[in-house]
């Protein structure tokens, strides 16, 4: 049997392309030459120390919402500003602490409740207290980092160092 690339087809209707048509598909360009390789990303700018200042006093006062607020300062300017870095640490670390607290009271009040029908759930009443001491030491610090000193929140585990 012969090779079915030399013969043509047995169609009838076949015919031999045009030397001079243009043909279907991608056009034989060559590759195009490789540009230069990535190199680091440019490190963010230190901050000012007015900036530095006002970052770190945000992050005290965003604890009045949740921790998320200090959390996302730390992790973007931590690099950037001593400063910012040690307040806003400060700043996640007690609102950590508000959190385990928070925690804490929903399940001995939980409990509570259940066991004595319901009067351990007067106990659910110290979250309340916790948020407000929460937000009257974010706000001391708040003051404190604004004015450029540092502030220690009295009852805060120091998990992230």
């Amino acid at each position: 049997m012969s090779d079915p690339q030399s013969q043509p087809p047995n169609d009838p209707n076949y015919r031999e392309p045009n030397v001079g048509q243009p043909q279907y598909g991608q056009p034989g360009y060559g590759q195009q030459p490789g540009g230069n390789p990535y190199g680091a990303p440019p490190t963010a700018a230190p901050l000012s120390e007015a900036d530095d200042r006002q970052w770190a006093s945000l992050a005290h006062l965003g604890g009045i919402l949740s921790l998320l607020p200090s959390l996302i300062i730390w992790l973007v300017f931590k690099e950037r500003g001593r400063f910012t870095n040690t307040e806003a640490k400060e700043a996640l670390n007690f609102q950590i602490t508000l959190l385990i607290a928070y925690v804490a009271i929903i399940v001995v009040s939980t409990f509570l409740a259940l066991v004595t029908f319901g009067i351990g759930g007067i106990l659910a009443l110290l979250g309340w207290v916790v948020w407000l001491a929460g937000v009257i030491f974010s706000i001391l610090g708040f003051v404190q980092a604004k004015d450029g000193r540092n502030y220690r929140y009295p009852w805060s585990i120091r998990l992230i160092k």
